[in-house]
């Protein structure tokens, strides 16, 4: 079977919404959840599109709300796929939010959401190879590549972990306010 090829810019969605009053929380700023639940839609929409298959959320990285989103701001989602694997992809998010009355526009978040891509009977379904085209292409490429690499050492040093509940104990204490009382 031939390969497919396509390009980061075949994946490029833009979406873009008013924050209404109906968003937003008890002090007035758009929920971090409705947030995320745009980033969910775009990162769907870019891996399905990219991939000419269904596609669901694995994961979700580090998401940091850098600044609030007020109520009648237009929030603009710009996504795209920066890697992929045998049937999964990673999409860039990025989330401005712009006030219409004066055009200034501000970077809120950004976080990287991990699709796979499915075939009819559910299977793990493969998508199509990169085309890297620029310079930020290989950057967020490679970076995808370079945390991944983390994520394992992670993992494993996690796996390896002393189970020696009394020498927890004490590296907690020791290293944070905080008491412990455990019921006999």
């Amino acid at each position: 079977m031939e390969e497919i090829y396509k390009t980061v810019s075949d994946s490029v969605i833009r979406m873009s919404q008013l924050m209404l009053p109906s968003n937003a929380n008890f002090g007035g700023k758009i929920h971090g959840g409705y947030i995320l639940s745009l980033m969910d839609q775009i990162a769907f929409a870019v891996a399905s599109k990219f991939s000419a298959h269904y596609c669901v959320t694995a994961s979700v990285g580090k998401v940091d709300f850098l600044k609030p989103i007020e109520v009648g701001e237009l929030v603009t989602l710009i996504a795209s796929v920066n890697y992929v694997g045998n049937s999964s992809m990673e999409v860039g998010i990025r989330v401005e939010a712009m006030n219409i009355q004066t055009g200034e526009t501000k970077h809120c978040n950004s976080s990287y959401f991990t699709m796979v891509a499915k075939d009819e009977t559910g299977r793990p379904a493969r998508v199509p190879r990169l085309i890297l085209e620029t310079e930020k292409d290989i950057f967020r490429f490679y970076r995808c590549v370079v945390k991944m690499e983390v994520d394992k050492e992670r993992d494993r040093a996690i796996h390896d972990m002393e189970t020696d509940s009394a020498e927890q104990q004490a590296y907690i204490q020791k290293h944070f306010d905080v008491q412990i009382n455990l019921a006999p």
